[in-house]
C-alpha cells in the first residue's frame, strides 16, 4: 500500500493537510516533517511507540513518520507522558514509503464503556477501508475540511488524521471542546466536514447554534443520540448523519437511524440478536473463527436491511424475569423538557432480580413524581424506572460515552 501522505504530498503539495493551534501545514511541509522525524527515530520495525495524543502538528508529522520506520502508533490521552523518542542520529538508508496491507499501523484503546479498556491493533487496510466507508457516509470532496474536536487516542478523532490524508483533505484540530469555538467555526462556515458525539451536538444546541452554512454533514457517532436532538438539528437546516461503529472496526460502519450498512461492510444478526460484522474494516484479530466481529451489540435488520441498534447485549436488564434495555428507557426520560442527559442501569434486587434505576441531569426542576408519570405514560409497566435519582452530571468518557458501570445506587 503506498504511503498516503507521501501520495497526497506528490499530488497535492501546496493544499493545507492539517490545521492545528500551533500552526498550519501543506502537504509538502507536512511530508518533509514526517520524512525528518522517521530519519532520526531510533525504532525498530514491528515496535509500537506510545506518545501523547495531542492535537499539533508534530504529533500529525509523528502519526505519518512511523509507518516508514515500519513501526505502529500507540496513541495515549493527550494528558499522558508517553514513552520519550530517542533519536538514534543515524540516517536509515532508505524510508519504508510502501506498506503490507496488515502491518499494524495503530493500536488504539477502546473506549472501556463496559469494563477494561482493551488495545485494538489496526493495519493499514483497516484505515482505508475504514476512509471508503467514511466517504460513503458523508462524501469526499477535494475542498473538505473536517473539523475534530474529539479527543485523537480514540478512534473516531484519530481516524481524520487519517483519511485526511488517503483523501488529501485538510484535518482542522481542537485542541478541546469548546462549545462556544465550535459555533463559531461552524457559524462562519470555516468547516465541511465535523465530527462530534451527542453530548458534543446537545451542548452546541445550549450554546446557541443557528446555522452551519457549507457544512456537508455531521458525523455524529459514540453513543446514542438523546431524542429530540435530530429533531431540533432538522429544524435548524444542521446537517447531521448518526454514524455506527467501534475501535474494532476503525470507526463507523453503518450511517442513520435505522442505519445502512456504508460500502466495504457486511452485516447480520446472530441468533441472539447480536450484530455482527465483517469486512477489510474489521480489525484481524477481532475477528472468530466464523470470520465476523461479535460486536457485543443487540441489534435487528428491518425489511428493508436497515440496522437498529438496541443497545449492549451485557447491558440488558432483567427484572422480574422481563428482558428490558436501557437504551430504551434512557430514551423516553429524554423526551422529558426537563431531562439533559439520562443513564440507566439494573442494580440487584432481592425481589425483581435487577431494579431498573435511572441518574438523570435536570436543566430545570420537576414536580415529585412528574418523571414517574411521563415514564408510566410512554412504556409498558415493566419497564418504568424503580427509582430515578438526580446528579448534577453522568460519568462519561473523554469521548462522550456513558460510562454505565459507574452509575451507583441510593439518592444522590
Amino acid at each position: 500500500m503506498r504511503d498516503w501522505l507521501a501520495t497526497a504530498a506528490e499530488e497535492h503539495p501546496d493544499r493545507i493537510a492539517v490545521e492545528a493551534d500551533d500552526g498550519r501545514l501543506t502537504y509538502a511541509e507536512l511530508n518533509a516533517r514526517a520524512d525528518e522525524l522517521a530519519r532520526g527515530l531510533d525504532v525498530s520495525p514491528g515496535e509500537r511507540v506510545q506518545a501523547a495524543a495531542t492535537a499539533t502538528l508534530a504529533f500529525a508529522a509523528l502519526l505519518h513518520s512511523l509507518p516508514r520506520r515500519g513501526a505502529a502508533l500507540e496513541p495515549l490521552p493527550a494528558h499522558q507522558a508517553g514513552a520519550r523518542l530517542p533519536l538514534n542520529g543515524q540516517q536509515p538508508a532508505e524510508l519504508r514509503l510502501d506498506h503490507p496491507p496488515e502491518a499494524v499501523h495503530t493500536v488504539i484503546a477502546t473506549s472501556g464503556t463496559t469494563g477494561e479498556p482493551k488495545l485494538v491493533e489496526l493495519t493499514h487496510r483497516n484505515h482505508a477501508a475504514s476512509a471508503a466507508a467514511a466517504a460513503d457516509a458523508v462524501g469526499a470532496e477535494p475542498g473538505d475540511r473536517w473539523l475534530c474536536p474529539l479527543p485523537l487516542h480514540h478512534v473516531g478523532g484519530l481516524n481524520i488524521l487519517v483519511r485526511s490524508a488517503i483523501h488529501g483533505t485538510t484535518a482542522v484540530l481542537h485542541g478541546r471542546f469548546d462549545p462556544e469555538r465550535v459555533c463559531a467555526v461552524l457559524e462562519g462556515g470555516e468547516v465541511t466536514l465535523a465530527s462530534l458525539v451527542p453530548t458534543m451536538l446537545a451542548r452546541l444546541r445550549d450554546a446557541g447554534l443557528q446555522s452551519t452554512p457549507g457544512l456537508r454533514a455531521i458525523a455524529l457517532g459514540g453513543g446514542p443520540v438523546p431524542a429530540g436532538l435530530l429533531e431540533w438539528a432538522a429544524g435548524q437546516g444542521i446537517p447531521v448523519t448518526p454514524v455506527y461503529g467501534m475501535t474494532e472496526t476503525c470507526s463507523q460502519v453503518v450511517a442513520g437511524i435505522p442505519g445502512r450498512v456504508l460500502r466495504g461492510a457486511e452485516l447480520q444478526i446472530s441468533e441472539h440478536n447480536e450484530i455482527l460484522i465483517r469486512g477489510d474494516m474489521v480489525a484481524p484479530a477481532t475477528r472468530r473463527a466464523d470470520g465476523w466481529l461479535h460486536t457485543g451489540d443487540r441489534g435487528r435488520l428491518d425489511a428493508d436491511g436497515l440496522l437498529h441498534v438496541e443497545g449492549r447485549i451485557k447491558e440488558l436488564i432483567v427484572t422480574g424475569g422481563e428482558n428490558v434495555v436501557p437504551l430504551e428507557v434512557e430514551q423516553a426520560l429524554l423526551t422529558h423538557p426537563a431531562v439533559a442527559d439520562a443513564g440507566v442501569a439494573g442494580l440487584p434486587d432481592p425481589l425483581w432480580g435487577e431494579a431498573i434505576t435511572a441518574y438523570v441531569v435536570l436543566s430545570q426542576a420537576v414536580e415529585d413524581g412528574e418523571l414517574d408519570a411521563w415514564m408510566r405514560a410512554r412504556l409498558e409497566p415493566y419497564k418504568v424506572p424503580k427509582a430515578i435519582h438526580t446528579l448534577p452530571e453522568l460519568p462519561r468518557n473523554a469521548a462522550g460515552k456513558l460510562l454505565r458501570d459507574r452509575l451507583s445506587g441510593g439518592p444522590h
